[in-house]
């Protein structure tokens, strides 16, 4: 049984060009610190609406596009957006532009796809009137895959850093897809979800999935994990995802969500050996390469 999900968020921008109303007026008014949103797209109009319009009453959206062509940039715009369009320099890099060039002290660094609650939204703007006790704070993050909130298996509650003064977190530039701001300072906890409408369809999934390994293999040739050897190699293409698949689905509770929680976790140990594997194949080609280069050299 799927339950019934969160309400559907997504909302049409009225004239206003911020589209704040007075409620979000009088929230801007009485808050001591200033909220900027970070978030970086390329053709995400399915989503960006409704993610918008759960933040219509921050003081900026900074939007870094890179190539849009299904209106996200129109929609971004609608709702007051300041947009830049840049190509794509990888995951890190790109938040982190997003994030340099926000103006307010505090920061809230969202996907495309994420969606504040109204529980969420309300205890941001209570923590800004006053003087928050930590310089970042974790959000729970509850995900909608193949149709469900998945609640089990280590899916939730996700926490995930993003709300942070300025400077005071930062993606590392060699870092994997969607990953986390990092800090090493202390960081508070709040409480209302952040709502991740992640994969609505399994196809949709897999073919993340298959972006995402080959997008991972620069940082896996630079952190060694190439599988050299026969061992390794089984090591990592099948016993890590055999027990990637057990913990979760097993130990962690995946199977409570399901059928949607067992497709899920069959699909990714499968996307941990693609990155074993693709990391493997291209370690391969490098040393024939470099191989070839020498005996040429040496002619």
């Amino acid at each position: 049984m799927l339950g019934a999900p969160p309400p559907d968020l997504r909302l049409q921008p009225e004239s206003d060009e911020r589209n704040l109303g007075q409620e979000g007026l009088e929230q801007r008014m009485t808050r001591k610190y200033g909220l900027s949103v970070a978030i970086v797209a390329c053709n995400e109009a399915e989503n960006l609406a409704r993610t918008l319009a759960s933040v219509t009453w921050v003081d900026e959206i900074v939007l870094i596009d890179s190539g849009s062509t299904d209106g996200t940039i129109e929609i971004a715009k609608q709702y007051g957006a300041i947009v830049y369009s840049e190509p794509w320099k990888g995951y890190g890099p790109q938040v982190n532009s997003a994030l340099d060039k926000c103006t307010q002290p505090w920061l809230l660094n969202l996907d495309a796809d994420e969606v504040l609650t109204p529980e969420l939204a309300a205890e941001i703007q209570a923590l800004l009137k006053t003087e928050p006790a930590f310089s970042g704070y974790t959000v729970p993050r509850l995900n909608l895959i193949f149709g469900r909130w998945m609640r089990h298996g280590g899916l939730y509650p996700d926490r995930k850093l993003r709300l942070f003064r300025q400077e005071f977190a930062r993606l590392r530039e060699d870092t994997e897809p969607h990953a986390t701001p990092k800090t090493d300072g202390p960081t508070g906890a709040l409480r209302g979800d952040l709502l991740h409408y992640q994969y609505p369809t399994l196809p949709l999934y897999q073919e993340h999935m298959r972006r995402y390994s080959t997008a991972s293999v620069p940082l896996m040739l630079r952190r060694g994990k190439t599988s050299k050897n026969a061992l390794s190699f089984f090591l990592n293409t099948v016993l890590n995802p055999a027990f990637t698949f057990l913990y979760n689905y097993v130990v962690r509770g995946g199977f409570l969500d399901g059928r949607e929680g067992l497709l899920f976790h069959i699909n990714h140990s499968r996307y941990v050996r693609w990155k074993y594997v693709k990391a493997r194949d291209a370690y391969r080609l490098q040393s024939g390469q470099a191989k070839q280069a020498k005996s040429e050299e040496a002619v």
